[in-house]
């Protein structure tokens, strides 16, 4: 039913530092820009500035911002590093490119960050938001061997609300190959 994600929208703190950052940082294409005074699902008179980016492939992230509205901040009963917008790149060359870039920059940089299937490098964008940098690392058959056991891991952790240990091989260090030699 769903043909892909049409956009994905937060709010930001200034529209035109917010593009400004994503086109130097991200090299991220400024599609479009839509402004009104009446929000146009409501009615409400609320003047907005909606921006739109070219994430890649289609994808694109857009921001608002909404001066109106009280000064914006961010949960504070979910930890910092869980809300956050994940762009992939192509391989571990352009992830340390990146990071070597935004470090250049000024800007404070966690990472890589070894998730096994990838890595990642993290940063914050002039408005809080988390952002992170992946690519993919997996090896043949990883993805298969996760969606497999996807169902089980997920009626696990609902009863017991701790870690399965269906994908341990992810952590242990003993890597995928070995745990497939085991159950081979």
């Amino acid at each position: 039913m769903l043909k892909r994600i049409h956009h994905v929208a937060y709010r930001c703190k200034d529209a035109k530092e917010t593009v400004e950052f994503y086109q130097k940082h991200l090299d991220m294409d400024f599609q479009l820009a839509i402004a009104e005074d009446n929000v146009p699902s409501t009615g409400a008179p609320d003047p907005y500035m909606h921006v739109f980016l070219d994430a890649g492939m289609g994808n694109v992230l857009a921001f608002f911002e909404i001066p109106n509205s009280p000064e914006m901040g961010r949960d504070e009963n979910t930890p910092a590093w869980v809300q956050h917008i994940a762009f992939e790149v192509e391989d571990m060359d352009a992830l340390l490119a990146a990071k070597a870039r935004l470090e250049a920059a000024g800007i404070d940089v966690l990472g890589p960050t070894d998730h096994t299937l990838f890595q990642s490098i993290y940063f914050f964008d002039p408005n809080g938001h988390r952002i992170e940098l992946a690519c993919n690392t997996t090896e043949p058959g990883m993805l298969e061997e996760l969606k497999r056991v996807a169902p089980a891991m997920i009626d696990e952790w609902s009863k017991t609300k701790k870690a399965p240990k269906h994908a341990e091989w992810l952590h242990n260090g003993e890597g995928f190959k070995a745990q497939q030699g085991d159950n081979a």
